[in-house]
């Protein structure tokens, strides 16, 4: 073998020596990185991005609430049954009418009227039922069946002294005692006139119960 091609053979053994050596040592760098790396898409990533593509739901707007109509108190002053005033006067109808502690006729009797035509006070209502009293405070509910609108007076006086006219200077035209019912025909402020078993007079309106002072009854 010639000389020059010793040379040659040396040359590339010193060379693929050099290079082996090179791997054992890590000295061979390895090929760039890439400046961007792209993760592959995992299941959650996917998941993620499937929703994030979704346009969002918007929330359900609330109904509003219609608000409840106002209910104007009831007034004391005005019956919840007919609406007609409280306190007011009213006349036995009948004979006799009983009182009981509550309304409905399964509760006791605890008062019986007894005269026809006296006055009696209404302070209550309650479907067909009247709250009611006489001219002591006694009574109870009674059947409004047993009521008459047409009003009536009672003497309070021990003898109450009846005028042709409402005026004190009046002629005295009759007389009547404690007790004794009238009905009556007018009053003013003041006075009232009333019929007593068929006699007509002016009396004031102190010596009457079932009117109010200062009521006018046309």
């Amino acid at each position: 073998m010639g000389l020059g091609k010793r040379m040659a053979v040396i040359v590339g053994l010193v060379a693929l020596t050099g290079l082996a050596a090179a791997e054992e040592l890590g000295t061979i760098r390895p090929a760039p990185r890439p400046e961007t790396l792209v993760a592959p898409d995992t299941a959650e990533t996917a998941t993620a991005k499937a929703e994030e593509a979704v346009p969002a739901l918007a929330a359900p707007q609330a109904t509003p609430v219609a608000a409840a109509p106002r209910v104007p108190p009831r007034d004391p002053t005005r019956g919840s049954v007919t609406n007609m005033a409280l306190p007011r006067y009213v006349s036995l109808k009948g004979k006799e009418g009983n009182a009981r502690r509550g309304p409905g006729l399964t509760h006791r009797i605890d008062w019986v009227f007894t005269r026809a035509g006296m006055p009696l006070r209404i302070t209550a209502e309650y479907e067909h039922w009247r709250r009611v009293e006489d001219a002591d405070g006694a009574g109870g509910w009674v059947h409004y069946s047993l009521l008459s609108g047409v009003r009536s007076a009672l003497v309070t006086q021990d003898m109450a002294e009846f005028r042709a006219a409402p005026r004190d200077d009046a002629d005295v035209v009759f007389q009547a005692e404690r007790n004794v019912v009238g009905w009556l025909l007018e009053c003013d402020p003041d006075w009232c006139r009333l019929s007593v078993e068929g006699e007509k007079g002016w009396v004031r309106k102190a010596a009457l119960w079932g009117v109010d002072k200062g009521e006018v009854v046309e």
